[in-house]
């Protein structure tokens, strides 16, 4: 498990607030009506340069276009951020985006302690879990 420094959480929470606030603006503009995005965490490294950033999308199934779109348009929202936080980073990260399936994992935990999905009974559920 990685520790992190004062500075670089610090610097996490204020690119997680802001890419929050960016991104779904960006998405009810862009016309995705009942679209929720919201950024789950930033680890940002130590010498600053990458900020990687987790969200989670609902619903689930417009998670792997959207977040293909907002890689697309990395350059624009890495632009955004540097203007609502000019005045607190000198330098603004690289950003890499990752879609944070720990929601999706827990419910399926769920399910199959209530017995809804039984991994034992049906083994195909095992693969779902892809490793990161």
């Amino acid at each position: 498990m990685e520790e992190f420094t004062q500075r670089q959480k610090k610097i996490g929470g204020i690119l997680q607030q802001d890419l929050a606030e960016v991104l779904q603006k960006a998405a009810t503009d862009g016309g995705l009506r009942g679209v929720i995005i919201s950024v789950s965490k930033v680890n940002v490294t130590t010498d600053l340069s990458v900020a990687k950033v987790y969200l989670s999308i609902f619903p689930n199934k417009e998670a792997k276009p959207l977040l293909e779109g907002i890689k697309s348009n990395k350059p624009l929202i890495r632009h955004e951020l540097a203007q609502r936080t000019r005045h607190q980073l000198r330098r603004m990260p690289q950003l890499e985006f990752f879609i944070d399936d720990s929601l999706e994992y827990i419910d399926g935990i769920e399910r199959s302690l209530k017995g809804e999905d039984n991994p034992l009974e049906n083994p195909d559920l095992l693969g779902k879990r892809k490793k990161s």
